[in-house]
């Protein structure tokens, strides 16, 4: 397992892994995104209360999930960097931050569009909303720190501590609706305690998370690999890859 993960500081060795697991993702993201959508989208009942309107939360959910899971990886990937000086660990902090910042984005764009209609505004500065936010200026400012700097080992060191510093906004997020009360509903699914949602609506969402994770590890790993080939741009290794 140790050396798995040595091997993996290695850009060579990275790129060259994860080849052959791309085709398997892709394959495994699309049949569970294409699943939970029909599944959600035409069999799954209306609410009693938001009629048709609450099935953008097949979107919605899956988007905020993944967008604060993906900050804990960015995180680590920080602090791996920070204490290792591992140069892989960067490109996956950079990788995750963008698409960290595409997935929070989507998430608050979907909140406000299933808003209008349940809440009949589109916007609130209430503290769920206001805290995703938050993320996407922290995901937005790690993507400009690396930008600012032209020593690529401060800008790591910089994007190392800004991710490592924005997971106290985390667990503000996830406890919002607890701690706030506000127009948003507390957490409809639970880790410990039965779920407030009905199976019918529940099943096909935990299938769409599902596919929501696979196709952030691809996207993650689609934009590693093209850092790696860009920072590796003199390396004998890609040079023979282009050439090939």
């Amino acid at each position: 397992m140790w050396s798995f993960i040595h091997k993996l500081g290695s850009p060579r060795w990275c790129y060259q892994i994860t080849t052959p697991w791309l085709p398997w993702l892709g394959a495994a993201c699309a049949a569970l995104l294409l699943t939970g959508a029909v599944w959600g989208l035409a069999f799954a009942p209306a609410d009693f209360r938001q009629g048709n309107s609450y099935r953008i939360m097949y979107i919605h959910v899956p988007s905020a999930v993944v967008s604060l899971a993906g900050y804990y990886l960015m995180a680590a990937a920080g602090a791996v960097s920070l204490i290792w000086k591992i140069k892989v660990s960067d490109m996956v902090l950079k990788s995750c931050a963008g698409i960290g910042a595409a997935m929070t984005f989507l998430a608050l764009v979907t909140g406000s569009i299933w808003g209008k209609p349940t809440w009949g505004t589109w916007w609130v500065w209430d503290a769920r909303i206001t805290s995703m936010l938050v993320l996407l200026f922290l995901y937005a400012g790690v993507l400009a720190l690396h930008e600012a700097f032209e020593d690529r080992d401060v800008a790591a060191r910089a994007c190392a501590l800004l991710s490592l510093v924005g997971t106290v906004n985390i667990p503000i997020i996830y406890k919002s609706v607890d701690w706030w009360y506000s127009l948003h509903q507390p957490a409809s699914i639970r880790f410990t305690g039965e779920s407030t949602m009905h199976s019918q609506m529940l099943q096909p969402l935990l299938v769409m998370i599902a596919g929501f994770y696979l196709f952030y590890a691809l996207a993650v790993l689609l934009a590693l690999r093209s850092e790696i080939l860009e920072r590796e741009e003199r390396a004998r290794w890609v040079e023979e890859l282009v050439g090939a």
